[in-house]
């Protein structure tokens, strides 16, 4: 960094370094090694899951080791478990990958298992008909809305967390109102009209919309209801485009 002064460190300090380095290391293959023996022996013990937390703490994009982790909870912790047991155990990896994903926001792995997790969760302590036999289930895909909400709010470019959301609201099983998901994009457009990720998702949405208008067949853009749609987003884009004369976007646009 500019203007700081760099102190110079001794032998004895820089040794230090790399034998903690070293330490480090050695820890890791270990580990490695013992956890990798055990998934070609089928070990599908609670001391191997606790191990494969402990590897992917430190190597969340060793992806093996996920799917390692996710035989472990198929063919040995889930078929001795109670329905509350189970989303019990999702939970916890729920709250375990939201921790890694701080740290490496953009790792695909910690995305991918946090689908694995909603999708093989349990839909509700009640039998199906029940009233709550889909509770769990619609309170973990609200809760995980929540979850890439914020996740934007700390990275509005992550494009993993953009394709990640569009997952979780073609999931969810009370459909968010695509006219609520435009709201949120002009949100994120104000916040930075460059963000193109954003503008990304609401051509998506409003393509959903023009499809979803209606069951007759569409010859034209500039036929009825994709009029209206069509002119009332060129207005829309407009009023931002006058909001933020100076950004890349509407030098863009202008140009």
């Amino acid at each position: 960094m500019h203007n700081v002064k760099r102190v110079r460190q001794s032998a004895q300090a820089l040794e230090a370094k790399r034998l903690r380095e070293k330490a480090k290391l050695d820890d890791y293959l270990v580990l490695t090694e013992d956890v990798l023996s055990r998934k070609k022996n089928e070990d599908w013990s609670q001391d191997a899951l606790q191990l494969t937390s402990r590897l992917l703490q430190v190597n969340p994009d060793f992806y093996t080791i996920w799917n390692y982790r996710r035989n472990i909870l198929l063919n040995g912790i889930f078929p001795t478990s109670s329905p509350e047991d189970i989303n019990a155990v999702i939970m916890g990896d729920l709250s375990t990958t939201m921790t890694a994903l701080k740290a490496h926001p953009k790792v695909y792995w910690i995305w991918n298992h946090r689908r694995w997790c909603l999708e093989n969760a349990p839909s509700g302590p009640g039998a199906d008909g029940e009233a709550n036999s889909g509770a769990w289930r619609k309170a973990n895909w609200d809760r995980e809305l929540y979850v890439v909400e914020k996740m934007l709010d700390a990275d509005p470019r992550n494009f993993h967390a953009w394709n990640y959301r569009r997952y979780v609201l073609a999931s969810m099983p009370v459909p968010r109102s695509e006219k609520s998901e435009l709201v949120y994009t002009v949100r994120k457009i104000e916040a930075n009209i460059s963000n193109f990720s954003a503008w990304h998702q609401r051509s998506k949405v409003l393509t959903s919309l023009r499809e979803s208008s209606g069951d007759a067949p569409r010859n034209s853009i500039e036929e009825g209801d994709d009029k209206e749609l069509l002119e009332s987003e060129i207005v829309a884009i407009q009023e931002l485009l006058d909001e933020q004369p100076d950004s890349k976007c509407s030098k863009s646009l202008s140009s």
